[in-house]
């Protein structure tokens, strides 16, 4: 049935603000272009990125739509020109370009993949964004390889729930922090060691536990606040990798000394900002060294909660709580 001139719902950013400004919106579906599919999306995961671009402090790449959501799983509905490896029906999930919160949703065909055999369509929208970030800046710039450490920060959010199991899985030794014993809990049952950042100083913690030679790579959400304790937490030749900035941008005073000498490297990534290309190389790794795993069905996300598409606001507002455990699902009828 051609949707042309049809309309669908999607969750707008009314204005910048908390979760109540998330308003439900009634728009024209959108048409693939050339190298695109629409997806009929059936579930949408929620991310910190949405919260920030909802807040008004993640800057948006020209001609991208301002509708939210960057992962969603779903059928192909239809195709662009020149789009030759789906077909529509195929069940697929997708990082996108933004645009998620949404019935239906355009999204580069480069940036998909195949939902994978025995998994809902809730767990499948859990997963683009947490495995192209986590690949991309863990393994690719982190370097994390079998038998090295790593320092997650927010070990039980669903990059870090992510993390933890990928590390298990490659036999990587992993630290994460959280803020309760409960979600210490929850990362030593996902085979990490946890750190209570409310009870231990993470950098004393981590020269503690390693006899002081630090870790190999740190994955960090919390940028200026966490940056002195993370190169204090560096081995030699360690690696910290910058993906969040809720401890601030800024960094007064910074020991170079203590990077010169432990030959540390300091990068950092946000998925929104590479390119077709890149993402489609990371969708094309993923494909190779993850799906195969899922499908084994290890390494599964860990969903907290699902809303309704019209309820983006309560999943929001769950996120900003700070009380869930892996993934916030919206889910769409």
């Amino acid at each position: 049935m051609p949707l042309d001139d049809k309309e669908m719902t999607v969750i707008e950013i009314s204005e910048t603000g908390g979760p109540e400004v998330l308003k439900p919106f009634v728009t024209k579906i959108p048409v693939p272009k050339p190298g695109e599919l629409l997806v009929r999306v059936e579930a949408a995961g929620v991310n910190r990125p949405d919260v920030i671009q909802r807040q008004g402090h993640y800057p948006m790449p020209e001609g991208v739509t301002p509708i939210p959501g960057l992962e969603v799983a779903g059928t192909v509905a239809s195709i662009g020109e020149g789009v030759t490896g789906v077909q529509v029906g195929d069940r697929i999930c997708a990082l996108t370009n933004g645009g998620g919160y949404g019935e239906y949703c355009v999204v580069p065909e480069g940036q998909t993949l195949p939902v994978p055999a025995g998994m809902s369509m809730i767990e499948a929208a859990a997963l683009p964004e947490t495995l192209f970030t986590v690949w991309a800046n863990l393994f690719n710039l982190g370097g994390a390889t079998l038998g090295q450490s790593v320092l997650i920060h927010g070990g039980t959010s669903g990059i870090g729930t992510t993390a933890l199991m990928l590390c298990l899985e490659f036999g990587i030794h992993a630290f994460a922090t959280a803020g309760s014993d409960q979600k210490c809990d929850v990362i030593a049952d996902l085979g990490g060691i946890p750190i209570n950042y409310r009870k231990n100083d993470f950098s004393d913690f981590i020269l503690n536990q390693t006899d002081g030679r630090g870790v190999d790579t740190i994955l960090d959400i919390m940028g200026a606040s966490y940056f002195s304790g993370n190169i204090r937490s560096l081995g030699m030749d360690g690696r910290l990798v910058i993906i969040g900035f809720l401890g601030g941008v800024h960094v007064d005073q910074v020991d170079l000394q203590e990077l010169a000498l432990k030959r540390a490297v300091v990068t950092g990534s946000t998925m929104r900002a590479r390119t077709s290309t890149e993402k489609m190389e990371i969708a094309n790794d993923l494909f190779e060294n993850i799906w195969p795993v899922l499908e084994a069905g290890r390494c599964h996300p860990i969903i907290h909660s699902t809303f309704p598409l019209r309820e983006a606001a309560r999943a929001h507002a769950m996120m900003e709580s700070g009380k869930h455990v892996g993934k916030i699902v919206l889910t769409v009828n």
